[in-house]
Formats: structure tokens, sequence, C-alpha cells
């Protein structure tokens, strides 16, 4: 394996990046270095513990898509061609074949999955989408694990601070919320973001029609949570504000 790596300021130099958390950009870089010649990395819980990292900054950066997982616990670098040209008599072929195979290299030389066939899905998948009770596979999170985010908690907090009657079962609902569990915020955000808006906009006949989950947990969520440090904070002289 090659022993040094490269990075391009295309990738790191984005606002998607720098916006992360530092440790998050850490775990990105430690990532990076520790790849095969193909951007392929099998011991991620382990580069973590060693820098001080957390499954918190692995989920971000795969939420962010600066990593593409695999069913496995494999993941692979992105933007690893974008970064690496190594020289042929240096590289080493991945010994993931299986994993590279479900790779396409695109023409900005970034890697995407390919998009799989599920014309041929097996009838008993499609007949437990609407069998109640029966234990089948999560669609938002593609595990065979149930999928155990407190949709219910949210969307319940929700509808008892607006007198609505959102159900937390909607697809869309529940990918808004996975979303932001998957960049690291907590049910304590989702509560304070509800009760947030909710004391801006429920008496406003114009504005209280937003009080619906695809515009509070949607991408400006970090946004409107920021806005209640902002105001929790005691007025200063010259004008101070807070951060997250």
């Amino acid at each position: 394996m090659a022993q040094r790596r490269m990075f391009s300021k295309k990738v790191t130099d984005t606002d998607t990046f720098l916006d992360m958390p530092l440790s998050t950009q850490a775990l990105y870089f430690h990532l990076n270095m520790h790849a095969d010649d193909d951007g392929f990395i099998d011991n991620t819980k382990t580069i973590q513990r060693m820098i001080g990292s957390s499954d918190d900054d692995r989920k971000l950066l795969v939420a962010k898509q600066f990593l593409l997982p695999f069913e496995n616990g494999l993941v692979v670098i992105k933007d690893w061609r974008v970064h690496n040209y190594i020289q042929g008599d240096r590289y080493h072929k991945t010994q993931y074949i299986n994993e590279k195979s479900q790779l396409v290299v695109e023409e900005n030389n970034m890697y995407t999955k390919r998009i799989q066939d599920v014309s041929n899905m097996d009838t008993q998948v499609r007949l437990g989408k609407v069998r109640l009770g029966k234990d089948r596979k999560d669609i938002l999170s593609g595990s065979e694990e149930p999928d155990q985010l407190p949709y219910k908690e949210v969307i319940d907090y929700l509808n008892e601070k607006t007198g609505s009657k959102y159900r937390s079962s909607g697809t869309k609902t529940k990918k808004s919320i996975k979303a932001r569990f998957n960049e690291g915020f907590s049910l304590d955000d989702f509560r304070t973001v509800i009760d947030v808006k909710s004391k801006q906009w429920l008496t406003d006949q114009k504005m209280k029609q937003y009080l619906r989950p695809e515009t509070l947990f949607g991408t400006k969520f970090e946004s409107y949570l920021n806005e209640n440090q902002v105001t929790s904070k005691p007025a200063m002289k010259n004008g101070g504000y807070g951060t997250r």
C-alpha cells in the first residue's frame, strides 16, 4: 500500500466540509490516511477510538456523503480518486472486489453506488409492506433491525404543542427526522425547535401553516435550533449573540 496520501481543496475547502465539527473533519483526514489504495477502510471504529472521535462523527460523514457505507461495515471515501493519484508501480489493488464492483467512477472522479434493479424484488418482501404486525426490513435505514429512532416522541410533541394531528409513520416525515439524527442532533434538539417555532408562528395566521414536519425538520433545522440560543442569551451592551 502506498505510504503517502493527498487531499484536494476542491473537497476540504467547501462550505459543506468546513461547516462540520472539527472532530468530524479530523476523522475524515485520518480515515483517508488509513484507507487502502482504492479508498476502502475496514477498521473505522478502531480509528475513531484512536483519535477520540465518536459514532456521530462517522454518521455525519455518511449523511454528508463524504463516506459511502456497505452493509458489512466497510466504508469507502467518496472523493478518493479526486484526492489521490497513485502511480502504477506503487498501487496495490483493494481486496474488497465485491464492494468495488458496486461502485461507479463518475466523470468528476467521484465514487457513486450503482443503482440497484429492484424490479425483481422477492414477492414476500413486497407483501410484507402491507402485513401489519410482521417484522420486516426497515425501508429508510436499509437495515434488517427495527429502526429505533423516536419518531413517535417527536411527532407527539409537535402535535401537543401545535394542536395538529400529524402521523409519525409517514415516509417523508421519518426521512426528515432520520436525516437530522444522522447529523448528530438529539431528541431534546427537536423539542427545542418545536418550542421556538411554535412560540413564533402559532399565533401568526400566515406562518402557522409552516408548523409541519417537512419545514421544521428540514435543512433549516440547525438555524431554527440556534435561534433559541440567540434569544436565550442575556442582552449585551454591544449586541453579542450566542452560537451552538
